[in-house]
């Protein structure tokens, strides 16, 4: 995995973590979780995008040369 799909990992953990937190402390919002599964399904897209090999070479990187 690559750096950003890492860091949105992370924060969608953190997202979860906190609207938990918030759910047992002030009761059940909805719109958090509704939020926090968008949130989990962008990452897990980034994920998978990230998993798949591009057919195309990046930007800036040459093949080897002769």
């Amino acid at each position: 995995m690559s750096g950003p799909t890492k860091s949105m990992g992370v924060i969608t953990v953190v997202a979860l973590v906190l609207t938990t937190a918030y759910t047992v402390a002030l009761g059940s919002n909805g719109l958090l979780w509704f939020g926090w599964v968008v949130l989990g399904l962008v990452t897990l897209g980034m994920a998978a995008a990230d998993s798949v090999p591009s057919a195309m070479p990046r930007p800036g990187r040459r093949g080897p040369t002769a």
